[in-house]
């Protein structure tokens, strides 16, 4: 072997220590060896650079950073997106919610699928639930979604809540920046579809969409009106077999109700339709509805205004969390909090009297 190659050897990713040798009996023996794999240091250049030509592989790892809860890698991650940004802002942003079982992972693998045959690059951001004793989450959406994953324009992206308000995770509007930096023209983001995940998705997302199942009738009785007032779109979802003529009446139903109520968008009539995505059928009319919906919002100016309040709303939140971290990391507080509660429990104190005691000075 030549010194060339001994060089490029040692340059691998993966190269072979040299063993330790012992004589035993005139017989010389080697031990093991042992395998050690070289960790590559990591380039803020080289991931911007690979980022914006639209690397998958830079792009997960860029996301992987941003979901860090080390400060040298958050420090680093907004070193990283701040880079980004001039290459941000030009994508779609659609959020869908639905119960569970109204078949969400469904209707974004076809509804994706189909747009990644017409040349656009689909980024799914797909919220999935923690377990509120381990942390984890079952991030079950990637092998949902197999068709989908296996198309070289689209990327799919689980995150895990981590716990945080509306089942949103925190890092989610970053993620999209890095998604939209990497060239992806429409960002789909899934939410739990319970608690407040709806509002946190309409805060950073154009158009709003929400799918429902048959019989209007009954779900509409459980429905929420500020859930309603926010949709863009209702999916009556599985308008198939059996369901056709019941699902053609509920869209009917559906849009007697959004008449009545309040636009979700000013100067954007809200609509139902009826889609089967088992037999791919109705997804061709929900995209020319967002096509007419960012048609008419960027004439009327007013694309970019609520892209504006959304990022004043962000940034407020941002100042919520910070707030909320900084004051129970300090010891002295989580003790008077212990104490407070104990106080509380006991009936000493009431609870705006504990808050009260808590914040005086």
């Amino acid at each position: 072997m030549n010194s060339g190659n001994k060089d490029s050897e040692k340059d691998s990713a993966m190269h072979v220590m040299d063993g330790i040798h012992s004589s035993h009996d005139g017989l010389k023996r080697t031990r093991r060896r042992k395998f050690v794999k070289k960790q590559s240091a990591f380039s803020l250049d080289t991931t911007y650079e690979q980022l914006i030509t639209g690397s998958r592989i830079h792009l997960a790892q860029a996301i992987t950073l941003i979901e860090s809860l080390k400060r040298s890698d958050q420090d680093v991650a907004q070193d990283l997106l701040k880079k980004a940004l001039p290459h941000t802002g030009k994508s779609i942003r659609l959020g869908i919610s639905g119960i569970p079982g109204v078949g969400k992972s469904t209707f974004i693998e076809t509804f994706g699928y189909m747009l990644c045959e017409l040349g656009y690059k689909v980024a799914v951001l797909a919220i999935d639930p923690s377990s509120s004793v381990t942390g984890g989450s079952v991030l079950g959406d990637k092998t949902r979604m197999e068709k989908l994953g296996s198309h070289p324009n689209a990327f799919i992206r689980p995150s895990p809540t981590s716990g945080t308000l509306g089942g949103v995770h925190r890092k989610t509007r970053e993620t999209m920046l890095l998604c939209e930096a990497a060239g992806y023209d429409i960002i789909l983001i899934e939410t739990v579809g319970v608690g407040q995940s709806e509002t946190a998705v309409r805060n950073m997302v154009d158009f709003f969409m929400l799918l429902a199942l048959t019989g209007a009738g009954d779900d509409l009785q459980g429905m929420k009106k500020g859930i309603m007032e926010i949709t863009d779109l209702i999916i009556v979802h599985k308008a198939d077999g059996d369901n056709v003529r019941l699902a053609k009446r509920t869209v009917r139903e559906y849009k007697q109700i959004l008449h009545l109520l309040q636009p979700a968008t000013p100067g954007w009539s809200s609509t139902s339709l009826a889609v089967s995505s088992y037999k791919n059928i109705g997804h061709d009319d929900v995209w020319e509805q967002v096509q007419s919906f960012r048609k008419q919002m960027i004439e009327s100016n007013y694309w970019e205004e609520r892209r504006k309040e959304q990022t004043k709303s962000w940034f407020h939140d941002m100042i919520q969390d910070r707030l909320i971290e900084e004051f129970f990391s300090e010891p002295e507080k989580q003790k008077q909090v212990d104490s407070l509660e104990q106080d509380i429990l006991n009936g000493d104190i009431t609870i705006t009297g504990a808050v009260t005691q808590l914040f005086s000075k």
